[in-house]
């Protein structure tokens, strides 16, 4: 099978979605009795096909410490060897980037084993026999807050960060509070009984949330891949035009390229670049090899079989709400 753990989660209970299947790390007939993999999605979930561990913490089958569940936690979940892959998000289509998720990457030596892009749909939830004005106050995680702020402020809400979409939705459950609703998935809905009082309130339609899958394993070769890396490079004018020229001289097309501060040195940067191609292809290895010559440094995150981003029949991709 291509995913196993060993820790106490549920087994799929439906076919895994097709987005995990065009990321490689399933196969055809691999949902049969497949335990899935570790996962902190911030609620995204669906349910019956993903058993995300955070989110259901309320299932006794669960271990309940997982509720605790890190970013943090699921990097070390894997370099002890509990278990064989995890999965959390690194940027959405409309929030950008999950800059805790960059860091950790830096911080680790885990290897992007498969990238999957999930479709995210927002609900508001709230307490049962809650009616949308009796509603004053929406939690969520920041990401999740981010991505409704049009219908945060055509209604008036004040949006309160929570560590989490789906442990929003579960905290709510536990303690029910007067005017306060969550932002989470059809998933803990589902799991928690809230009432759900408004659906697909993201600010785009076409609302997509990019995850990593993570392993101490390079992933194997695919037909199309893309490649992810850390560079940095020394105070000089012009250099990193020069070390980006290191891929656009060999036609090697970039997919993303961003910075972030870099620790404990004030007003130095890192470079996350994501380019398309497998590391070992020839032309790619070159430019690597050329980068390498004009960087101060540079860490392979991994290559792997490059996502297809699904498309939503029923909406125009670029609507906005």
């Amino acid at each position: 099978m291509a995913v196993k753990v060993r820790t106490a989660l549920e087994i799929f209970e439906k076919a895994p979605p097709p987005e995990l299947y065009s990321s490689g790390l399933l196969e055809k007939g691999d949902h049969e009795n497949v335990k899935c993999v570790l996962l902190d999605l911030q609620g995204l979930e669906e349910v019956g096909t993903l058993i995300f561990a955070r989110n259901y913490a309320v299932i006794e089958t669960v271990i309940c410490a997982l509720r605790q569940l890190t970013f943090a936690d699921v990097f070390t979940a894997v370099e002890r060897g509990e278990i064989d892959h995890g999965m959390l998000p690194v940027e959405n289509s409309i929030a950008g980037s999950v800059n805790w998720s960059y860091e950790l990457l830096m911080e680790h030596d885990l290897r992007i084993y498969a990238e999957v892009i999930l479709r995210v749909r927002h609900l508001l939830l709230a307490a049962p026999g809650t009616t949308i004005d009796d509603v004053h106050v929406v939690r969520s995680h920041p990401q999740a807050l981010a991505q409704c702020t049009r219908y945060l402020v055509r209604h008036g809400f004040a949006a309160e960060a929570t560590a989490d979409t789906a442990g929003s939705a579960h905290d709510l459950l536990a303690n029910p509070e007067p005017g306060v609703a969550v932002i989470a998935s059809q998933g803990a809905a589902d799991l928690t009984g809230l009432e759900v009082l408004d659906r697909e309130i993201e600010n785009a339609l076409s609302n997509y949330t990019r995850f990593f899958v993570l392993s101490l394993h390079d992933a194997p070769r695919a037909q199309r891949n893309k490649t992810s890396i850390v560079f940095t490079t020394p105070h000089r004018s012009g250099l990193l035009y020069e070390c980006l020229g290191e891929f656009a001289s060999r036609h090697i097309s970039l997919c993303k390229i961003e910075s972030r501060p870099r620790a404990n040195r004030p007003w130095q940067y890192i470079f996350y670049l994501d380019f398309e191609g497998h590391c070992q292809d020839p032309e790619c290895e070159a430019a690597m090899m050329g980068l390498l010559r004009r960087s101060s440094f540079v860490k392979m995150l991994g290559s792997y079989p490059a996502a297809t981003t699904p498309v939503d029949e029923s909406h125009g991709l670029g609507e906005v709400r």
